[in-house]
């Protein structure tokens, strides 16, 4: 009768036995599922479709200081010749090399270290102007020495054109113009500097810089110096940080707006007029 009854404890024993693994495989598939289903809802920098609209408005134009000029190209020290504003057109006519233009640019996420070559997140090299970032040169002179400077201030009350990147997307994707980087090289002294508008999190290997609130005119918004009559070439690039943390699905089919407005100042970063 004492053996009847142990084998039957000990069948009930095997019994909930098994019926705890089953709870604990049962609970321990679900863990899994929800681990897999927080991974797949969390978003990493890298956005993995590149679906943006075109970098379409370019707007760059000259401050106060009448005497610093701008072109597309080089047209030597013959000031007649440029002008205080780059139009889209300028750019187009570069663009056209590339068989592209504003209207149909598109950025793919990439990262940069210097701000003059770029790589894709498996490391890739991309050449400009294709689905890539947007270059163009630009040619500035003056009538005399100088510091050119970035500046967000308007070249007059209610222009409305200081140097700002903006976007007309809502919600997620306005998070872009976090993720949007300009860089600035001077062409015969080799040297870039980065512009990193609205400034966050800072990208491991890139030194970059961003227009102070209020503005103010300092040796931390110099660009490069100008020497009278003489054209200094610069090479403006265009990209979207990779790299950047806001750069995730959030901002994918966003648009930018880039406004450039530059400033020419003496050694003491005093306004020229």
């Amino acid at each position: 009768m004492n053996t009847k009854l142990n084998v039957t404890e000990q069948n009930n024993v095997n019994t909930e036995y098994k019926q705890e693994k089953k709870t604990k495989a049962k609970l321990s598939l679900l863990l899994l599922v929800l681990l897999i289903i927080s991974m797949v809802g969390t978003t990493f920098a890298w956005f993995t479709m590149s679906d943006f609209s075109s970098v379409n408005n370019m707007d760059i134009s000259i401050g106060s200081g009448v005497q610093l000029l701008i072109a597309g190209e080089d047209h030597g020290d013959d000031l007649s010749l440029y002008s205080s504003t780059l139009t889209n057109e300028d750019i187009n006519a570069q663009l056209d090399a590339y068989d592209a233009s504003l209207a149909d640019m598109v950025l793919d996420p990439l990262t940069s270290a210097d701000g003059k070559v770029f790589y894709t997140e498996s490391g890739v090299q991309r050449d400009e102007n294709n689905r890539s970032f947007l270059q163009f040169d630009m040619y500035l002179i003056s009538s005399e020495d100088m510091w050119v400077h970035l500046t967000s201030t308007d070249s007059k009350p209610g222009m409305n054109d200081g140097t700002a990147v903006t976007t007309s997307s809502t919600g997620g994707q306005a998070d872009i113009i976090r993720c949007a980087r300009i860089s600035f090289t001077d062409v015969e002294e080799e040297t870039t500097v980065i512009y990193e508008p609205n400034k966050g999190t800072a990208v491991a290997g890139q030194t970059t810089f961003d227009l102070p609130t209020p503005m103010e005119l300092s040796n931390n918004t110099r660009l490069f110096k100008l020497t009278a009559l003489t054209p200094k070439h610069v090479t403006v690039r265009i990209w979207i940080e990779g790299e950047d943390p806001e750069c995730d699905d959030d901002v994918q089919r966003a648009n930018l707006q880039v406004k450039l407005n530059f400033e020419g100042t003496d050694d003491n970063n005093v306004p020229l007029s």
